[in-house]
């Protein structure tokens, strides 16, 4: 079993397919330890603020079978296959961490985000603080203290989650 933490991210109905994409990483992963949902401005492009969050989950998949997995659920819940870097998403489903892999393909891991958007880093603090990025060789808590937090607007807000029915 390895540990991988996601990273969920919505501007479109945010609620909705922040829900939704929790109850595929359910169904895909099992339980999840999950962050307070973050809400942020659009990075990258105009567009409307984002719904942010990370999970994190133990798995017997490879990496390859994650990233599949992780896209599979994104088109299953709106995502264009053609869909620009910077664009409104309904569901945008970040692979930031697989163990302490470092590699390219089939993604970025561990995610250059997770250094540069405080929507990233600081829920990824949340719940794998004690953690070390294995390039920068210090923990996720550090680098979040590090962090300048007035770089970017973020604050936290209510997640209702039917399925464990209980606000996080």
């Amino acid at each position: 079993m390895v540990e991988i933490y996601i990273s969920l991210g919505s501007n479109i109905n945010r609620q909705h397919y922040i829900e939704q994409g929790l109850n595929a990483l359910t169904d895909a992963f099992g339980t999840l330890t999950l962050s307070s949902l973050f809400e942020s401005e659009a990075v990258g492009f105009a567009g409307k603020a984002f719904y942010n969050m990370v999970v994190g989950v133990s798995t017997e998949l490879t990496l390859a079978e994650v990233a599949e997995t992780l896209r599979e659920i994104e088109f299953a819940h709106g995502r264009s296959l053609n869909a620009k870097k910077f664009s409104p998403r309904t569901l945008d489903l970040d692979l930031l961490l697989y163990d302490v892999i470092i590699t390219e393909e089939p993604a970025q891991i561990p995610r250059n985000e997770i250094t540069t958007n405080a929507f990233v880093l600081w829920p990824l603090a949340e719940i794998a603080g004690h953690l070390v990025h294995p390039i920068v060789d210090q923990s996720y808590e550090e680098l979040w203290q590090q962090y300048d937090q007035n770089q970017q607007q973020i604050k936290k807000v209510p997640l209702i989650w039917a399925r464990v029915n209980k606000e996080i």
